[in-house]
């Protein structure tokens, strides 16, 4: 019997179990154990993972007994009780398998949590469904990526998100469609995410035909570390689909995984997605739903959507709620309704926030202050991000340990409201421009070189005419040690916005 391996040990072979076991205890620990056998002489990590969905919430009230639908009537017939859950994750620890689920809605997250899988797995219909992410961010488990269908801008915001929350993660260039024939594997995108990302480990989800053990080949090849393969096994009740492997062809596929071909696939830029692959992967994904009666000009917000399964054409799904986006009702919603994209008043901040960072990078580049590609950035609008250029700042994180260290760029006409820290002490230099500071009851005038000092406890804001650059070095900053004088900075709790920026985005 094998031995549970170190999680980090690479590479890491997953056999996805997903509705196989038929909602069938019996079945799944015999898939658990025959493809267990096959492990025998391979030097891999090996895991096996399950997919949990609360089928209560996660399927919309009025279409929980609608049989006509294809996956809802599977979803609901393979369904596992808590009891079979717990049974086969046990039996996955047993046999020294890494043990992985991919939950699609955050109670089954709690339940992840609950039975203590050692990585979640984020489906690619999942990928930017930003509420479940907010969930999964919350835990403290290792994640692993599919990004199939989702666009470059896309997953340079999952990247983003998880890098900003020290997350570890795993990034999987994935095709969704099922099975995946071999002119639509496009492996070179495997290279694409790994030049693009250089810091995240990149691996292969396939769909592939179960008897294509050439693919497995040309993903090693290009530096994949992680891989993924739908697995089964036949019964009289229980058949099993055409993207799935049996154990003899997993056989064979780990026997190709020890050699490795270069070949396949576009590279420098984002693949095209089939009409297919989109509407399977949109068919998974989940609508937004009216939880109360929502009147006209109401902003939607947790309070008063839910997000549910299935969706229908032209609803506004769980991937559109980005924290920058701003919905707003055009007319009553009545609840347990749809939330439908032409009801809805929309402004997005997006946008905005990356106009800001450009011409933030322009002022840098005609300072000659040279910076990293990938930087730390908070886009600070203390009233709100219309109100940016008035009352805000652009502030570059370079380090903090002991000391702090930091890069803050006024634009012209801006001001940064009144505050003082009680731990932090602060020196400014101005490195470019003019800006005006207020110590206390004193207020200067201040030119490139010069330097402030700001002790602690002191009140203080700044501001400049014609736009400044100034550095900020300090002891260690601490998010709670900030104390504006107006409470309404106070109450406005999303008044940073953070993001990792690569400056090769326009």
């Amino acid at each position: 019997m094998f031995t549970k391996k170190n999680i980090k040990q690479r590479p890491l072979f997953i056999f996805e179990m997903a509705n196989n076991h038929g909602g069938v205890l019996a079945h799944g620990l015999k898939i658990l154990r025959e493809f267990d056998k096959i492990r025998e002489g391979f030097d891999f990590a090996f895991a096996f993972k399950l997919q949990y969905r609360d089928i209560p919430s996660f399927i919309h009230p009025d279409y929980k007994n609608r049989k006509d639908l294809k996956y809802v009537k599977r979803f609901s017939e393979t369904r596992m009780t808590e009891e079979t859950a717990r049974a086969l994750k046990k039996e996955i620890d047993k046999l020294g398998f890494i043990t992985i689920c991919t939950p699609f809605d955050e109670k089954s997250v709690d339940l992840i949590e609950k039975q203590n899988y050692d990585i979640i797995k984020i489906g690619s219909c999942s990928a930017p469904d930003w509420p479940l992410l907010e969930r999964i961010a919350k835990t403290d488990k290792p994640i692993i990526v599919s990004v199939a269908g989702v666009s470059l801008k896309g997953i340079d915001s999952v990247v983003s998100f998880f890098q900003h929350r020290k997350k570890d993660f795993v990034l999987m260039h994935c095709v969704g469609q099922y099975p995946t024939p071999r002119k639509a594997l496009q492996l070179n995108q495997i290279d694409l995410l790994k030049k693009r990302y250089p810091q995240v480990e990149v691996g292969y989800s396939t769909h592939e035909d179960p008897d294509n053990f050439d693919s497995i080949k040309l993903a090693i090849a290009k530096g994949a570390t992680v891989f993924e393969k739908h697995v089964g096994i036949k019964s009289e009740k229980i058949g099993l689909n055409n993207y799935s492997a049996t154990p003899q062809q997993i056989k064979q596929w780990l026997t190709s995984a020890k050699t490795a071909f270069d070949s396949c696939g576009g590279e420098d830029k984002r693949m095209s997605f089939s009409k297919k692959e989109l509407a399977d992967l949109k068919q998974f994904r989940r609508g937004v739903f009216a939880k109360k009666e929502i009147e006209k000009g109401q902003k939607l917000d947790s309070s008063n959507v839910f997000y549910a399964w299935p969706n229908i054409d032209g609803q506004i799904l769980a991937t559109d709620m980005s924290k920058y986006m701003d919905y707003r009702a055009k007319r009553k919603i009545n609840k347990n309704a749809a939330v439908m994209s032409f009801n809805l008043s929309r402004s997005n901040d997006r946008e905005k926030v990356y106009k800001i960072i450009v011409e933030a990078r322009k002022m840098l580049s005609e300072a000659k202050i040279a910076l990293p590609d990938k930087l730390e950035i908070e886009v600070s609008h203390h009233y709100g991000i219309n109100d940016f250029y008035k009352c805000g700042a652009v502030i570059i994180n370079c380090i903090n340990r002991d000391y702090c260290k930091k890069l803050i760029i006024l634009f012209p006409g801006q001001s940064h409201p009144t505050h003082f820290h009680k731990r932090k002490e602060e020196t400014f230099q101005v490195l470019h421009g003019n800006m005006r500071a207020l110590l206390g009851d004193e207020e200067l005038e201040h030119k490139a070189g010069d330097m402030i000092l700001v002790p602690r406890g002191v009140k203080h804001n700044f501001g400049s005419k014609n736009g400044a650059i100034f550095e900020e070095i300090s002891t260690t900053h601490y998010k709670d040690d900030s104390f504006y004088d107006d409470k309404n900075v106070i109450k406005n709790k999303y008044r940073k916005t953070q993001l990792t920026y690569w400056q090769s985005i326009d």
